[in-house]
């Protein structure tokens, strides 16, 4: 009897080890079916149908495609210094311009891994893009921008669709004028420090403008999204600034699954800063949060705060609304995306003011006559039409975000091309912005006065002028980031004039946004009244 059951044990044994060999061989042979057919057999596919439609580019290279390159080329030309009046999209964008420039711009493309991206540079096809979100969505996965912000940028369909109309109040005029007060204290607190760095020396001193901007934006975003709690916000500012640098390093392989394993410096530290700003944000909500339930005194006009009450109101009418991770991501979507625009537009506008002293007067003499040395105030500061045409040129000259990008997760059509699931579209905003079949042949230059009878009569009704996106898409904080600049030059003019100084090197390169890689450095002069 027993040498029957082992008989039958030992039959047993056998069959199950049979199946789970069965089991592994077909779980490897679906595995490399997939890998193969995701990183050879459909990207030949797409490259087989992009050349029949007349479209060009390198030849398909397994898995890295034209990255390898593109690092390659953005390492040699970032280095380099160019002139003031230079092509910023040659150098910004090297590779993306090297493309265009060998293929042509309306039939390019390169490969992003396995993946072909058109370079889309009609303002008619990029209209169609941006208005159609539905259709040409973010690329998925987009880890870089879930990691640094994720919400509304990352967002699709009917999550952003609520998010949206959730964070929507605290961008109202009522809301960014109750703002005003952080935002004056903030400008006020770098101005002390530069006239402490001019009064040391006399009337005038050599000072990087760069990093004091840097800061004061910081400072305004830690305000204006936690108030009272600003500086312990001035740690996540820091922290994002930490990711944006790392994001570079780990740009070319963040197409990779499980890329966020791979056991480099880069990508362990990438991690740890993760977790730094999930518990620095999480532990000033759970503040917020405790002191509302002993009933203490809130600051509700905040990001924070504004963004609580909405979410709130919207669980108890519609019963849902955002989990706590969702509102940390809005609020590093704020946080870095509100810092840094603001801290580019106005290092700039700076740099372009230094060169082209006749509209730093001009727009001097429009503050002065406005406001005197007085507080500027919200309705004085969008009646500035000088200082407006200024930054409009230099969001033209040095937009944040130097490209977009966007795919289609199922076939669609675009322009009287049909495109199926799977190939991307580059919208490099650098290259459209110095176009100078669109712009001129004074593409290049500094000229506020294309603007000065408003956005539609210097693009002649065309959407070729982009700096916050465009479509139902735009940027939200946009208003928000205009006034921020606004006020903070007018108060930089009204004590201030200022000149590049012969030690500043020109190098705007794209760090996620576009900033001078050596800093600002510019002669400020004290004006003496």
């Amino acid at each position: 009897m027993l040498t029957d059951f082992i008989s039958v044990d030992v039959k047993e044994i056998s069959l199950l080890s049979s199946l789970a060999i069965s089991v592994v061989i077909v779980l490897i042979v679906t595995l490399t079916t997939k890998v193969v057919n995701k990183v050879w057999l459909k990207p030949k596919k797409l490259e087989k149908y992009l050349k029949a439609q007349g479209f060009k580019g390198n030849p398909y290279r397994v898995l890295l495609g034209d990255m390898g390159d593109y690092v390659r080329v953005t390492k040699a030309e970032q280095p380099k210094q160019i002139n003031l009046s230079g092509d910023v999209s040659q150098h910004a964008l090297p590779y993306i311009h090297y493309i265009v420039e060998k293929y042509g711009k309306t039939n390019s493309y390169m490969w992003w891994g396995p993946q072909p991206r058109l370079n889309i540079l009609d303002p008619e096809l990029i209209k169609e893009i941006m208005s159609q979100s539905n259709v040409f969505r973010k690329p998925y996965p987009n880890p870089i921008g879930e990691i640094i912000t994720g919400g509304l940028l990352t967002a699709e369909d009917e999550k952003w669709t609520r998010h949206r109309k959730l964070i929507s109040p605290a961008f109202h005029v009522d809301k960014l004028k109750k703002m005003l007060p952080a935002m004056h204290l903030s400008f006020q607190e770098m101005l002390k420090k530069w006239k402490v760095l001019v009064s040391a020396t006399g009337s005038a001193a050599e000072v990087d403008v760069w990093p004091y901007l840097e800061d004061m934006s910081g400072d305004v975003i830690s305000r204006t999204a936690f108030g009272s709690n600003h500086e312990e916000g001035r740690k996540i500012f820091l922290l994002q600034k930490e990711q944006a640098h790392l994001a570079i390093h780990l740009a070319w392989v963040s197409f990779l699954p499980g890329w966020r394993y791979i056991p480099t410096k880069a990508c362990r530290r990438m991690n740890e800063v993760c977790t730094e700003l999930q518990v620095s944000i999480r532990s000033i909500i759970s503040k917020r949060e405790l002191a509302k339930q002993k009933g203490e005194a809130s600051n509700d006009d905040d990001l924070l705060g504004i963004l609580t009450e909405s979410n709130s109101k919207e669980i108890q009418e519609q019963g849902i609304g955002m989990s706590i991770q969702e509102v940390i991501d809005e609020c590093k979507l704020f946080y870095f995306a509100g810092s840094e625009t603001t801290s580019n537009l106005l290092v700039w506008t700076m740099v372009l003011l230094s060169v082209h002293t006749d509209w730093q007067t001009s727009a001097r003499e429009e503050v002065v006559r406005g406001f005197g040395r007085e507080k500027p105030d919200y309705e004085g500061i969008n009646h500035l039409k000088t200082v407006t045409m200024i930054l409009q040129e230099v969001l033209r000259l040095y937009p944040p975000a130097a490209m977009l990008i966007r795919a289609i997760p199922k076939a669609a059509q675009l322009g009287n091309k049909n495109f199926p699931a799977g190939i991307g579209f580059v919208l490099p905003i650098l290259l459209l912005h110095y176009d100078t079949d669109i712009w001129g042949m004074d593409a290049h230059e500094f000229k506020p006065e294309r603007f000065s009878q408003g956005i539609l009569s210097a693009t002649k009704g065309r959407f070729s002028y982009m700096p916050f996106g465009g479509g139902p898409r735009i940027c939200i904080g946009q208003n928000f980031a205009m006034v921020e600049a606004k006020m903070a030059l007018a108060m930089i003019l009204q004590e201030f004039s200022f000149e590049l100084s012969p030690s500043y090197a020109h190098s705007p390169f794209q760090i996620i946004t576009l900033q001078p890689q050596h800093g600002a450095k510019l002669i400020l002069h004290k004006l003496q009244y």
